[in-house]
């Protein structure tokens, strides 16, 4: 089996202007997309709905960025290896991953690129790529793209700064996306709900005051945007869904209702409630699927979380009906279990959450509005909405590690496991994983007993540092 090494769980992702966010590779990465695309493009004959097939072809990206200072550099260095592969590039300028996603299928395009690190400091950056049906590239065709850059790395000459093709933002894109997200939740108003959204002075900035004004927001009433004045370097900066407390304290000072908080590429939401408490994906999914089953829209009666959601919100659902199935972690990995099953429902903890029947991918904005609409609709409180789930103590320790090596080929991570496995049963779970985009090990333990979680947690932890610790 061929394991990629440029792309990890969400794209490439690492500091800019390093490898592989080097300008010779990213160049390479818009020289081996456009290739690609050449051999498998598909022209518009009469719209975005009807296309065929034509070899050859001149395929058209879209590029989205968020608000990092390296943005516009790694965008333009991008596109001209799409223009040397014989490829053409629209921007949308900044905008949020689902964003790309959705432009990149409704508007006839054969790829879609989005240049962030999503919740990462400001000093890294990344490169996602999108098909033309809006789902992330698959592995294989990301292995294709990486073998490409590999088989010709010594021959690739990248452009000079003077030679990069000029990028033109197009707001017509902005504004097709904001369309879509009130489309969307047709029948909500903010008008009465007393809201704070955090931004991150990331990409959600650049739509969000227009989204809320649209919806009813009453100027700095009602709803009150924070971190809405991104500078290149302050993305994510203390704020966002990677620290939900700040949301929380804010919603609590200002006698909020709601606290709303998205990452820096806007893809997941978090949720605080008025006594500046933080509510995760595990409720959203929990408040979602409730809802979707009472209007007979939760195909299957069954929702897709992953390894990570607490045990509470499995045995919240199955007061319901409904099935839980866990998925790897990482919402490629949650869409793709959907599909097996036909899932109209799945996401993460961490604020992924995902709506098939709206989009291909999760959307931090659009979670958002279905919360609220929900809100509306039932006339009641995200606590009231959330009140049934009884969570199980958790914890999660993050390792930094030199290598990752499969846990289960060193004995003494893997006898730990086993030994905190043994002794909790039924009555805890753990999970121990690699980021899929950091050099870290993430060890999860969840128990009915607090001391035996924080106790086996450090033991396993501390197992990895011995063994793999940077």
């Amino acid at each position: 089996m061929n394991v990629r090494k440029l792309f990890g769980t969400d794209g490439i992702r690492a500091v800019a202007g390093e490898s592989p966010l080097d300008p010779t590779t990213i160049y390479a990465v818009g020289l081996a997309l456009g290739h690609l695309l050449r051999k498998t493009a598909v022209v518009p004959t009469g719209g975005s709905a009807s296309m065929r097939s034509q070899t050859g072809a001149e395929p058209a990206v879209i590029l989205g960025r968020d608000t990092r200072q390296s943005g516009p550099w790694i965008t333009t260095t991008l596109a001209a290896g799409l223009r040397a592969a014989g490829a053409r590039f629209e921007s949308a300028g900044i905008v949020t991953t689902p964003a790309v996603a959705f432009l990149t299928r409704t508007d006839g395009f054969h790829a879609g690129v989005v240049i962030s690190a999503s919740h990462n400091p400001w000093q890294d950056n990344g490169i996602k790529l999108f098909g033309a049906d809006g789902f992330k590239l698959p592995d294989e065709l990301e292995l294709a793209i990486e073998e490409e850059i590999f088989r010709h790395a010594s021959c690739i000459e990248t452009p000079q700064p003077e030679s990069l093709p000029a990028v033109e933002d197009n707001a017509a894109f902005q504004e097709d996306y904001i369309q879509f997200l009130m489309r969307s939740v047709p029948s909500l108003s903010l008008a009465g709900l007393n809201i704070v959204a955090d931004c991150a002075n990331g990409a959600a900035a650049a739509i969000a005051p227009q989204l809320f004004s649209r919806l009813g927001a009453k100027g700095s009433g009602n709803v009150v945007l924070l971190n809405t004045e991104p500078d290149g370097r302050n993305i994510n900066l203390n704020c966002g869904a990677l620290h939900p407390e700040y949301v929380a304290a804010e919603v609590k000072a200002r006698g909020g209702a709601l606290g709303l908080t998205f990452d820096g590429d806007a893809d997941r939401c978090l949720l605080a409630g008025a006594r500046g408490n933080v509510i995760n994906g595990d409720a959203i999914l929990l408040m979602a699927a409730r809802d979707l089953k009472e209007r007979g829209l939760l195909t299957g009666d069954t929702v897709v979380a992953t390894t990570m959601s607490n045990m509470g919100l499995e045995a919240a659902l199955k007061r319901y009906g409904i099935r839980m199935l866990r998925a790897p972690v990482g919402d490629r990995y949650v869409l793709e279990e959907m599909q097996k099953h036909d899932a109209a429902l799945g996401g993460e903890q961490s604020g992924h959450i995902l709506f098939p029947h709206l989009a291909t991918t999760g959307d931090g904005l659009l979670t958002a509005l279905v919360v609220l609409d929900l809100i509306a609709r039932s006339e009641k409180s995200i606590e009231e909405l959330t009140a049934e789930l009884k969570v199980f103590p958790q914890i999660i320790v993050n390792v930094r590690v030199r290598e990752k090596k499969p846990l289960a080929q060193i004995p003494a991570v893997a006898a730990t496991i086993r030994a905190a496995e043994d002794e909790l049963q039924d009555a805890g779970r753990i999970v121990v994983r690699y980021s899929g985009t950091e050099p870290l090990a993430r060890v999860m333990v969840e128990a009915e007993n607090e001391e035996a979680m924080r106790r086996h947690a450090e033991q396993i932890a501390q197992a990895i540092r011995i063994e793999l610790g940077a």
